[in-house]
Formats: C-alpha cells, structure tokens, sequence
C-alpha cells in the first residue's frame, strides 16, 4: 500500500469516531488494546464498514502505522487476485450478519503474504442495532511452517524405515542363502516386503489413521493369485479407519493368509477357490469391536494340521497381541475360515 502522504476524509471521520468509540465500549477497548490477539473494530453504518480502531497487535501483524489503517476498509489487506470490482470477502462475512470467520491470505505491508483466520461478531446498541463490527485475527503461518517441517520430518522418516527395512531384507536373506531352504527364505523375504508395503501406506497417509480397505488393497496388489480373482471384499463393509500399530499387524496378518490361501488353499494351483472378506462392528463384553473374516470355499478339501505351524503360531501368538485381540482358525473342511475380533478406536466404531 502506498505511504499516505495527506489524511482523507474517511480517515479524519474515522479518527473522529475514536474517542467516542472508547468512551462508549471503555473497559472492552482497552482490554483490546493490551491483548496479544490483533483485533479490529469497524463502523457497520459507514459506506464499506471502514476501520475505526485496532490494536498494536494488529499493527505488529500487518507492519503498518495506526494512521495508514484508520479510514481504510478491511479487505485492503486482502491478497487475493483481482481488480477495484472483485468481490469483498470482508464484505460478504458483514452481509451474512458479521458473526462468522473465515481464512484467506493477506498480504503485510512489505509485501510478505500470510494466512490468517478471522472472526466476525457484531457490536449493537441498546436498541439492538449493528453499530460495530469486531474482528479478532489469528496468524496461521506459524502453523503453516510447523506443518511443513512436521511433513519433511514425516518424508525423511519414510524414506529411513524403507531404507532400514530393505538393509533387513538385504542382511537376512545374504545370511541365510546357502544355510536354509530357498521356500522359507522366499516366505522371509514377501513378509518383510509386507510390512514395507505397510509402512509406504502410513507414511503416504502421514501415519494417521488408514482405511482397512486400503490396506487390504495395499497387500493384496503385487500377489499371484494363481489365475484366480482376488479375494472378494464386500461392498457392505463400513470404513474402518485403523491406527499405524493396527496397520502394521493386520498387514502381516492378511499377508499370511493371502499366501496360505495360494499354496495350499481355496487359491491354490489346481482348484476352483474363492475367498471373501468382510467386516463389521459387533457387541462383545469388552464393548464393540471389530470383526474381520477372512472365508474361503471351493478350494482342497480342507484336514485339520496335526501340528501347529509357524504360520498359524505366528498369527494367534504376537499378531493377536499387537491387534490387542483374537485370531481365530477354523479348519472347516469346505474351506479355512480366518476370524479376527479387535479393538478399534471410538472415531473408527461411530464411523463404521
């Protein structure tokens, strides 16, 4: 904004209306003027709702003087393309009955643009009248700036766990070649691969809460299902959100089922399987939870191990534990059916 060499008419009304304005708002407007939050009060009978007063907060956000801001409209700030015809932002938050908010961009006075949420309410007289508009500001580049150092820590912290989980990979299978059965180094090798596949997700989702139909995606993508279709998902599945730790076991989880399911199941070489997955939420005395199945049918006639293997250990073991719940097993003759009942946090049960 151009330094204002001479007083205009509506900053002289407007320094007019000031003292007025103290000595009717009194206490308010001197708690306004030491608060640390930028406020500004506008005339809501003046053409353009100009500004009447501000704060030094304001003053220090904007870098103007109290006499180049005096008389201006609210919007000068603004950082918004377009010409003396563009539309008001301020204008439209006034017309809607000035209690709203609002963000947008807005530029200081040596140029530097910033984001900034603005709160709107109405001043009114004893007869219930709009006289003043009060607008208290927040500067959300602060924030902007912590949330991108928190998304490159989150990037970096990405690209190390991929790095550290393909040196695992590299160290495991350079010292097992040659002292161990190629199948169980091929087995060793897809699940740390699972959980890769795993960690990409969260780290794309910023290791927030992830959908259970991603996961599921993310898994089954890059397996052979022998010439066989994918498991089937049913689209009455509610979305489930999960935490990072759900992801991580769940992922490993439907891993070695995809896999049993491939070499000795309903999708294995030679047989005419399906396998259908679904989900819901369920009443069990520790509250509601999740239950998850994984069902196949068509496949070998199914016999019951005589003998637990690592496989199914693995997954009633320390796989339930991280779910913090059950893995179920049932070797039903017609076909293996995997049940899992976990907790899932109350945003994830209200959603689904």
């Amino acid at each position: 904004m151009p330094k204002i060499a001479r007083k205009s008419a509506d900053q002289k009304r407007a320094e007019a209306t000031v003292e007025g304005f103290r000595r009717d708002l009194g206490p308010f407007v001197v708690a306004a003027e030491t608060t640390r939050m930028p406020m500004v009060f506008t005339d809501a009978k003046a053409p353009g709702h100009l500004i009447i007063f501000v704060n030094d907060s304001f003053l220090a956000l904007t870098g103007y003087a109290r006499e180049e801001v005096l008389g201006q409209r609210l919007d000068f700030l603004s950082a918004r393309s377009g010409g003396p015809g563009a539309p008001s932002q301020v204008e439209d938050a006034f017309a809607a009955g000035a209690e709203d908010d609002m963000e947008s961009h807005y530029r200081r006075k040596n140029g530097e643009v910033f984001r900034a949420a603005l709160f709107f309410s109405a001043v009114r007289d004893e007869a219930g009248d709009v006289v003043q508009n009060f607008i208290s500001l927040v500067d959300l580049s602060k924030h902007e700036r912590e949330e991108e150092r928190l998304r490159f820590l989150l990037d970096e912290l990405n690209h190390r766990t991929q790095n550290t989980l393909a040196s695992v990979q590299s160290i495991v299978l350079r010292t097992l070649r040659g002292h161990a059965d190629p199948s169980l180094i091929d087995t060793l090798e897809r699940r740390i691969l699972a959980l890769s596949k795993a960690h990409g997700l969260l780290g794309r989702d910023n290791w927030d809460a992830v959908l259970l139909r991603d996961v599921l995606d993310e898994i089954m993508r890059p397996i052979d299902w022998n010439g066989h279709s994918a498991p089937r998902i049913s689209p009455e599945s509610p979305n489930v959100r999960l935490s990072p730790k759900a992801v991580l076991s769940l992922a490993v989880v439907l891993h070695e089922m995809a896999t049993n399911a491939t070499s000795h199941g309903a999708l294995s070489n030679g047989s005419d399987g399906r396998v259908d997955v679904d989900w819901g939420m369920v009443p069990t005395p520790n509250g509601q939870r999740m239950r998850l199945q994984w069902r196949e049918s068509g496949g070998p006639l199914v016999k019951p191990p005589t003998e637990q293997g690592f496989g199914s250990r693995l997954l009633q073991g320390p796989l339930a534990q991280e779910l913090q719940g059950e893995v179920m097993l049932d070797f039903a003759p017609a076909g293996m059916v995997c049940t899992i009942v976990m907790p899932v946090s109350k945003e994830a049960a209200h959603d689904a």
